[in-house]
């Protein structure tokens, strides 16, 4: 265990609640979820929570397209994304809704402080409008040219090809995505949150170590354009908060959406009663706080978000720690452009395992995109996990089994071979702490590679049952048991369903400290099959469920 205990609350950026989770927002809760059970394992306090985003116009003409209402919809849909997160063994303590009680009363607390300290103002613009559908536009219902680097099909809001964000007029040849026709320029008032007030706030606090050097740069370049005030507020028809003492105005769903954090946390600590809302919020708290994000959402989260919380006096992030896009053949996967692989497809072909390792192996603390390659997947599970450390574990525990009742010998053969494992543990620990997950896979199958070859140059099936080979025999492949166990502990943050299989084998939990300790004079459980191979064509039966 280590020597300084943690309290650590960590956070994924909000599924959106009109439809079903893909594997591009799996991608960031088992990156997070690898974190947290890392930090689990080494016994600290870590808390992981994340919600629904629950409002907006998107919510609202998908719940008429159905015939149901709102309400209806956004519960329909919680319930199917709570069981996609069991599905991959995501460990929420709480999954929550920013449509609840508690978020409606954060909401209006924060806003009420916003216009008491003067940080709220009203003023007239024009904004798109559908005239046929009679309705002001979000910024993700308009598409057009990006106005910086030009390229076409950009929302309304931000560019997915520069970064670059901009105000929806200032697209080039806008269009309405729910008419498809041109929308036009009408006048209306709305509420904005004065960002610019914070500048000088937020360029020391981005420096302060909480974000990487990548994030740092793509932040720094709002600053040089200036920031400008945040619009808060939409224009009725919508589904969300109403704003008190503002008629047919509704709070904008990236207000009440990063309140959803502080929200399933006041959910939570009413669950459970250890947990103290003020304790983790306030600017004193003893708590670190950690975010995990896509890259598209990081001016929400470096500058908004930050900026809101330094207005109300509440504590900011330790640390933001946003992933790249998940691409296909170069494609992003996005649920609004229609380019995904549903979660719930994606389970009926293929184990949580196979995609936590898969993604595992490619994530590490930067942003660059993350390419998934279907024959590379099926190639990477079958090579390492079955040919390499399943097969470890097989090949060793036969001859344990059969010739000594299941009995480890109570010496190991190689004394500092064994040692040599344990103090790749430091290499290992410091890439989990700073999420470089592949380099964690790299480093396991190293050594999983070593442990192979020790056991091929001691050739365990050649050994002639004597009286004097048989404790040898016993000793090698104990020896074999305990490296295989020893890489098991280092990747059970990555694949718990692996983990727990392995732990009844071994009869034996798998442990942080227990690395240190081998199984000695230990009866381990006749061998069972841990992993089956993978047959590529399970990609067609994928491919054809996504169509």
């Amino acid at each position: 265990m280590s020597s300084v205990l943690r309290k650590i609350l960590v956070t994924c950026a909000l599924p959106y609640a009109n439809g079903s989770i893909h594997i591009g927002h799996m991608l960031e809760h088992i990156q997070a979820d690898i974190w947290v059970r890392y930090h689990r394992m080494r016994g600290h306090e870590v808390w992981f929570i994340s919600a629904d985003d629950a409002h907006g116009t998107a919510i609202m003409l998908k719940s008429e397209d159905l015939g149901i209402s709102s309400n209806k919809l956004i519960k329909n849909v919680r319930k199917e994304h709570q069981i996609d997160f069991l599905n991959f063994k995501i460990s929420h303590d709480n999954y929550y809704s920013t449509h609840s009680l508690e978020n409606l009363y954060l909401l209006r607390k924060i806003f009420t402080l916003l216009n008491e300290k003067g940080f709220i103002k009203e003023k007239k613009i024009s904004q798109l409008y559908d005239d046929i559908k009679k309705i002001f536009l979000p910024d993700r219902f308009i598409k057009g040219t990006c106005p910086i680097c030009k390229t076409k099909n950009q929302y309304g809001d931000n560019c997915e090809t520069c970064s670059a964000t901009y105000e929806p007029i200032d697209l080039i040849n806008p269009i309405s995505v729910i008419s498809g026709e041109k929308p036009i320029l009408k006048n209306t008032k709305h509420l904005y949150f004065d960002l610019p007030f914070f500048s000088n706030m937020l360029k020391k606090w981005i420096h302060s170590g909480v974000l990487e050097s990548s994030v740092i740069k793509k932040t720094e370049e709002w600053f040089k354009v200036g920031l400008k005030p945040w619009c808060i507020s939409r224009d009725a028809p919508y589904f969300g908060f109403k704003i008190p003492k503002h008629p047919s105005k509704y709070f904008y769903v990236w207000l009440d959406a990063p309140i959803g954090y502080m929200s399933a946390f006041k959910n939570l600590s009413f669950k459970n009663k250890k947990l103290n809302f003020n304790e983790l919020w306030n600017q004193k708290s003893n708590y670190e706080l950690y975010h995990f994000i896509g890259k598209d959402i990081i001016y929400f989260h470096t500058l908004f978000w930050p900026a809101i919380l330094e207005a109300i006096s509440f504590r900011k992030p330790n640390g933001i720690f946003v992933h790249g896009y998940l691409t296909i053949n170069g494609l992003k996967l996005s649920k609004s452009r229609g380019a995904l692989i549903k979660a719930s497809d994606w389970i009926k072909c293929f184990d949580s395992d196979s995609l936590r390792y898969y993604y595992a192996s490619k994530l590490s603390n930067n942003i660059h995109d993350i390419e998934i390659n279907l024959e590379d997947f099926v190639h990477k599970i079958n090579s390492d996990i079955v040919n390499k450390l399943v097969n470890l574990a097989s090949r060793n525990a036969s001859f344990i089994n059969k010739h000594f009742n299941g009995y480890l010998s109570n010496t190991l053969s190689d004394v500092k071979l064994y040692e040599y494992f344990i103090n790749a543990s430091s290499n290992i620990e410091s890439f989990l702490e700073n999420r470089k997950f592949n380099f964690v896979i790299k480093e396991s199958m190293r050594l999983l590679d070593i442990a192979n070859q020790y056991i091929n140059e001691k050739k365990p099936w050649t050994i002639q049952i004597t009286e004097k080979n048989i404790i040898k025999l016993q000793k090698i492949c104990t020896m074999g048991i305990n490296l295989f166990r020893i890489v098991m502990i280092f990747l059970k943050p990555i694949v718990p369903d692996l983990a727990i299989k392995t732990e009844s084998f071994l009869i034996s939990k798998l442990t942080w400290d227990g690395i240190k300790v081998p199984l000695l004079s230990h009866q381990i459980n006749k061998f069972t099959p841990l992993y089956k191979r993978i047959h590529i064509k399970k990609i067609s039966e994928l491919i054809n469920l996504c169509k």
